[in-house]
């Protein structure tokens, strides 16, 4: 089995610890030990399980899927935005370029163009006139406007807050400080009274359980989760090391019940058996189906040729003789001429360049 190797132990502990650190620490660590070691072990198979499970069914199950994934969506996507929206595309933009840019482009050039000129000069010569005019007779009224509201609205605004709002406000400012400085006082008084009694009450008594009861029962529970974090370690590599004896165990108890068992069936009585059946029926049962064959083409070239023979016979007696035959049908290739036309191996004209 293929078991995941466990890590190197943990250094000593250091010297000077307290009675009570190792008495907590061993049966902690014992406890930990009998609960961690089937966790570990059920971990150690599923990991070998999902190792498995990953290499003969979920990759080859993913592989397949994402091909199928390629041939169901990818690729006609692809080809949809190949052959058919890029050409549909490109018909759009030549249609918006030729209904909609073109006459755009006439239009600005030959109306808006224009018509901007038109407005550059009305304004340079009647609208900058008509505007510096208008400029003069606003900063008159203007002028006049401010000189009013200051006679009628800066003046007196200045002489009411002189002379009436200021010492009101100064006033009404320390009548407030006073009140607040009032508040204060018994804000002050009210406040310093519930420290002290919160103090007396609450401080004093939750400092006294604080430093009395929960910081050594903190301590004791420090201690108690510390030992039990390392014996959760340690029995988390000691479970490891059974997990990987036990594995290997049971390999070996697989191995020799079962895989040795077979290999050794199949070396020592298949492949004998194989060897004889090869040897003393393949074969023999080979040889008669080739030699089957060899007399099945025989046959088949016997009935070919008689096939022919009749052919000749037919036609010797539908059409007679051929010329120059002598009665006595020669039997000759399509190929070869016939009579004195015949090839000559040792001559210089053969019946294609004889004249």
């Amino acid at each position: 089995m293929d078991l995941e190797k466990p890590a190197r132990p943990p250094a000593a502990a250091p010297a000077g610890e307290g009675c009570l650190v190792v008495a907590i620490r061993v049966p902690v660590r014992i406890v930990v030990l009998v609960l961690v070691v089937p966790v570990r072990m059920v971990w150690d198979a599923l990991v070998v399980a999902g190792r498995f499970l990953n290499d003969t069914l979920l990759r080859p199950l993913g592989r397949a899927l994402l091909w199928v994934g390629r041939a169901v969506f990818v690729w006609p996507l692809v080809g949809l935005w190949r052959y058919v929206l890029v050409p549909f595309g490109k018909g759009l933009a030549w249609l918006g370029k030729v209904l909609v840019v073109l006459p755009a482009v006439a239009f600005h050039r030959h109306v808006l163009t224009p018509f901007g000129h038109g407005v550059v000069w009305l304004y340079a010569r009647v609208l900058t006139s008509l505007g510096h005019v208008l400029a003069a007779i606003g900063a008159g009224v203007w002028a006049g406007a401010v000189w009013l509201g200051r006679c009628l609205v800066v003046v007196p605004s200045a002489w009411l807050y002189r002379w009436v709002l200021a010492p009101a406000g100064r006033a009404v400012a320390w009548c407030a400080q006073g009140l607040v400085r009032l508040v204060a006082t018994v804000v002050t008084g009210i406040g310093t009274g519930l420290y002290w009694i919160t103090r007396i009450l609450l401080v004093l008594p939750a400092l006294a359980v604080w430093r009395r009861v929960l910081v050594p029962v903190g301590r004791v529970l420090a201690v108690v989760a510390r030992e039990f974090g390392d014996a959760l370690g340690h029995a988390w590599r000691v479970a490891g090391y059974i997990s990987l004896a036990v594995g290997r165990f049971l390999a070996a108890v697989f191995r020799w019940v079962f895989v040795e068992p077979v290999r050794w069936v199949y070396r020592n009585v298949l492949t004998p058996v194989g060897y004889v059946v090869r040897d003393a029926v393949l074969r023999p049962l080979g040889g008669a189906a080739r030699a089957v064959g060899r007399a099945g083409r025989q046959a088949l070239d016997a009935a070919r040729a008689s096939v022919r023979r009749t052919r000749a016979d037919l036609r010797r007696a539908l059409f007679g003789e051929p010329a120059g035959a002598g009665g006595k049908p020669q039997l000759t290739h399509r190929r070869e001429p016939i009579g004195p036309e015949t090839r000559t191996l040792g001559g210089s004209k053969t019946a294609l360049t004889k004249d």
